[in-house]
């Protein structure tokens, strides 16, 4: 990945690899969860907790990585399934086929497969006439004849007890090409013991495993399908579908219209019949029903927009509430502040939450009407009904009701403009900036 973090927490929508594949494990209801990690690497422990996690201490291969994670978990009689940190577009579907796979109750393992032909670096499954599974041949260790498989090994992998993978896994030996315990030789152990292997098949694109920053575009590219096609199922609007981009948790509700090229960062919710007009970005952010947001227009963290409110072109929201049919329409700053129910804020207008040092917070009351190009210097109260005057700068509380005008009193000059147009259209004077003009040259 040429990376400086972990592999498996690089980002598709919005959210770790491995995360999207803790989250389909949630489909089986396991009864423990083992994360296994190498050495050094506390970010990716922090990153799936509480979920446990191990350490394998040496890269010996997935073998042995699986037999760390079975010392850790200690005896098990259940079923046990083994998935990979980096490939996120696993769903519970596929975790649940595996283990439903399995050929027998007592003793059997299951191993997930896909079809895919030409030249490349899968391990290939090995059926018998009847069609079980006789072993796995890795991609470096694979023999001319068996080049021609087509059926490839996910990786996937089921067994029908945590005893008998662990006696499997204990068996394996470092005689191969790389040098490492290779997961997929219990799959020969298995059948020499006269223990059942099966094959489930599943779609390639859903067992795609990251390994580069190609692969990782293919994977956000296949997540953003699937989040719009639900989103879309759902009843949301979406006019043109490819330029929207969702995260993970996006929840949009019946009768949203979405607008072309609008980005949903983590964490945001969007009530039902919303209008979010193109070229929006928005992130950990509240939306209530029937609200019109955009077009151009950033929701940041924090950002609480209240029902039938009105968030309009190049209006950034920061840490602030704004309640039911409150309106701020044009070029306006709003963070960390509570904008009433029914307000109006007029163009060009910021709230001064911040001095250098810390956060201050503003209060804009009900019904409050806040004149274009106006500034709040925090901390401030706007109180219920005031009415700001355009061009303030407001440093006091302003009562309910009251009306507040902080500028410089204008002065104008009678003919002052015909004067300054006759100045203006005199010959010059043969100086510029103060630098005599010789003319030669």
């Amino acid at each position: 990945m040429n990376s400086g973090r972990p592999k498996v927490l690089n980002l598709i929508c919005g959210r770790p690899l491995i995360s999207h594949v803790l989250a389909a494990a949630d489909a089986l209801s396991p009864e423990r969860v083992m994360v296994v990690t190498a050495p050094g690497q506390d970010e990716v422990r922090s990153a799936v907790a509480p979920t446990q996690s191990c350490i394998q201490e040496k890269p010996l291969g997935t073998g042995d990585a699986v037999g760390v994670a079975l010392e850790a978990l200690g005896p098990m009689e259940g079923p046990v399934v083994i998935a990979y940190g980096d490939m996120p577009l696993v769903t519970g579907e596929e975790l649940i086929g595996v283990l439903d796979s399995l050929p027998g109750k007592g003793a059997g393992i299951s191993v997930l497969g896909f079809r895919h032909e030409g030249d490349h670096a899968y391990g290939r499954l090995v059926l018998g006439d009847d069609g079980t599974l006789l072993r796995i041949v890795e991609a470096a260790d694979v023999s001319p004849e068996e080049k021609v498989i087509n059926f490839c090994n996910s990786g996937l992998m089921a067994a029908s007890s945590g005893k008998l993978l662990n006696g499997l896994i204990w068996r394996l030996t470092t005689d191969n090409a790389k040098g490492e315990k290779y997961l997929t030789d219990v799959i020969g152990l298995a059948h020499d013991d006269g223990i059942v292997c099966a094959a489930a098949e599943a779609d390639a694109e859903t067992l795609l495993g990251v390994n580069t920053r190609a692969d990782l575009a293919v994977a956000e590219a296949t997540m953003q399908t699937r989040l719009r096609g639900a989103a879309m199922a759902a009843g949301v609007t979406l006019v043109d579908p490819t330029t929207v981009y969702l995260s993970f948790d996006t929840r949009l509700g019946r009768d949203v219209v979405v607008g072309p090229h609008v980005w949903f960062g983590p964490g945001v919710t969007v009530g039902k019949g919303v209008e979010i007009r193109p070229y929006c970005h928005i992130e950990g952010a509240t939306i209530g029903a029937d609200a019109i947001i955009g077009p151009f227009a950033r929701l940041r963290p924090g950002a609480d927009i209240g029902a039938e409110s009105h968030i309009g072109n190049f209006v950034e929201v920061k840490e602030a509430c704004v309640e039911v049919g409150a309106k701020i329409n044009h070029l306006t700053y709003i963070g960390d502040a509570r904008v009433g129910a029914g307000a109006n804020i007029g163009a060009g207008t910021i709230t001064c939450n911040y001095d250098g040092f810390e956060k201050h917070w503003t209060e804009i009351g009900a019904g409050a009407f806040i004149g274009s190009n106006t500034a709040m210097v925090a901390p401030v109260v706007i109180g219920d009904g005031a009415v700001i005057g355009a061009g303030s700068v407001i440093t006091d509380d302003v009562p309910a009701d009251n009306l507040a005008v902080a500028r410089g009193e204008q002065k104008t000059v009678p003919g002052g403009g015909t004067k300054y147009r006759a100045e203006k259209s005199q010959p010059k004077s043969g100086k510029l900036r103060g630098k005599t003009v010789s003319g030669k040259g």
